[in-house]
C-alpha cells in the first residue's frame, strides 16, 4: 500500500534477520518468498531488480542475514551500479538475485563486525551491506546496517550514556569512515537498517518515575540485582515500573504513543556524537520497537524493552542537500513509519520517500562518468 500510494521509480528495501531466529529451517522459505515477491502484479512495473540476500549461515565469519532488495520502475531510463572490484558503473538490466556468496560479488561491499566489538554476545549477525547507485546524474552509497542491541536493561540503566549505545557508537563510526575512505570516490550516502538506537535509559526512568520509590531486589546467593521496582510515593504505593534484564514493564504505554511519543525525543541522544557527520529529518512517528508480535495487537508494546526509535533513515550532509535542492512545488518528503495499527513483528518498518530533480547532482556528473555505458 505505501509503495503503491508513493509510487517510487527507485526503491531500496532493507531486511534482516533472514530466516528468523530458527534460521536453519526457515531459511528454505526465503527463496520462495523473494521469487513471488519479484513476480507478484503489485510490482510488475518493475522491471529490473537486483536483490542480494546473505543466507549463508554456515559461514559464521560472515553470515548477517542481511538482505537488500532494489527495484527499478519501467519509466526510470539509464540506471547504473558501481562495481567496486572494477570500478566502474554498469548499466542496470533484468532482474538478479544474489544469495549464498555474497563475500565474491563485486556489485556490494558487505562485512560482518568483529566479534570483539560486542563481547559479551557469544555471535551475532551484525554488519551492513553497501551499494552505490547513479540515478539521473547523482551517484549515492545506499548503506543496510544493522547494529547491536541492548543485552540487558539493568546494564543499560546503570550509567548514562550506556555502555551499549558506545558499543554502536564505535560500529558506526567504523561503517562511516569506511564508507568515505581513500579506495572509492566520495558521494552522498544513505544509512538505513535497525541502529539499535535507544533512549538513555537512565534519563527515561528518573523521568517517568519521578515520584517514585525503588525498590532493588538481588539474588540471594550472588547478591546481583534482578530487578528494581518503581513505586509511587503515595497512591497505595502502585508499582509503576518493573525492570528486568529483559523486562520493561511501565503501567502506562500511552505515555510512548502520545503526541507520537514526541515528549521523550530528548532522550533520544545516541545521533547527536554523529551531528556532523549524519543528518535526519524530523521524527513524526512513534517508538518503532518493541512492538507485539501478536497478530491481533499492532499498537502494542512489549513489556520487554523501554520502547526507542531503533529503525532509521539518515543520510550524509551531501545527501540532505541532494533532498533539499530537489524542492519544488510538487515536492513532498515523507519520514514515517508503516502499519501502525498492524502486526509487522517486532519492529515497525520505516520508509523515507523523496524526489530528486533530474539534474540534482550536474555540478558532479562529469566527476561520475555515471552517463558512460561500460
Amino acid at each position: 500500500q505505501v509503495v503503491h500510494a508513493h509510487k517510487p521509480h527507485f526503491m531500496a528495501l532493507h531486511c534482516q534477520e533472514f530466516g528468523g531466529k530458527n534460521y536453519e529451517a526457515s531459511m528454505s522459505h526465503v527463496d520462495k518468498f523473494v521469487k513471488e515477491l519479484l513476480s507478484s502484479d503489485a510490482m510488475k512495473e518493475y522491471n529490473r531488480a537486483r536483490v542480494y540476500l546473505d543466507e549463508n549461515f554456515k559461514s559464521q565469519e560472515h553470515f548477517t542475514a542481511l538482505g537488500s532488495f532494489y527495484f527499478l520502475h519501467e519509466s526510470l531510463k539509464n540506471i547504473y551500479q558501481f562495481d567496486f572490484k572494477a570500478k566502474k558503473y554498469k548499466k542496470v538490466t533484468g532482474k538478479e538475485i544474489y544469495s549464498d556468496t555474497l563475500e565474491s560479488t563485486p556489485m556490494l561491499e558487505k562485512e560482518k563486525f568483529p566479534q570483539d566489538y560486542f563481547p559479551e554476545c557469544k555471535w551475532s549477525r551484525k554488519g551492513f551491506v553497501r551499494t552505490r547507485w547513479c540515478v539521473a546524474d547523482c551517484a549515492f552509497d545506499l548503506v543496510n546496517i544493522h547494529l547491536f542491541h541492548d543485552a540487558s536493561n539493568l546494564v543499560a540503566w546503570e550509567t548514562s550514556p550506556s555502555v551499549y549505545s558506545g558499543i554502536r557508537h564505535k560500529a558506526l563510526g567504523y561503517v562511516l569512515d569506511r564508507i568515505i575512505d581513500q579506495r572509492f570516490e566520495k558521494v552522498s550516502y544513505f544509512v538505513f537498517g535497525d541502529f539499535n538506537f535507544r533512549l538513555d535509559s537512565k534519563s527515561v526512568v528518573e523521568t517517568l518515575c519521578t515520584q517514585a520509590t525503588m525498590q532493588t531486589v538481588r539474588a540471594a546467593d550472588t547478591n546481583e540485582v534482578v530487578k528494581l521496582i518503581f513505586r509511587e510515593s503515595d497512591n497505595d504505593r502502585k508499582v509503576m515500573l518493573q525492570l528486568e534484564k529483559k523486562l520493561f514493564h511501565y503501567f502506562n504505554q500511552e505515555v510512548f504513543r502520545d503526541n507520537n511519543g514526541t515528549a521523550l525525543l530528548e532522550f533520544d541522544k545516541e545521533l547527536s556524537v554523529f551531528k556532523d557527520r549524519l543528518y535526519e529529518l524530523d521524527i513524526s512517528f512513534p517508538p518503532s520497537y518493541p512492538y507485539s508480535e501478536d497478530s491481533g495487537q499492532g499498537r502494542q508494546y512489549m513489556n520487554t524493552r523501554c520502547p526507542a526509535w531503533c529503525d532509521r533513515v539518515l543520510m550524509s550532509p551531501s545527501a540532505r542537500e541532494l533532498i533539499l535542492k530537489s524542492e519544488s512545488e510538487e515536492k513532498v518528503v515523507t519520514y514515517d513509519h508503516i502499519g501502525p495499527n498492524v502486526c509487522m513483528g517486532d519492529h515497525k518498518p520505516v520508509f523515507l520517500a523523496f524526489r530528486i530533480a533530474p539534474g540534482a547532482g550536474k555540478p558532479h556528473a562529469h566527476v561520475h562518468k555515471c552517463c558512460v555505458v561500460q
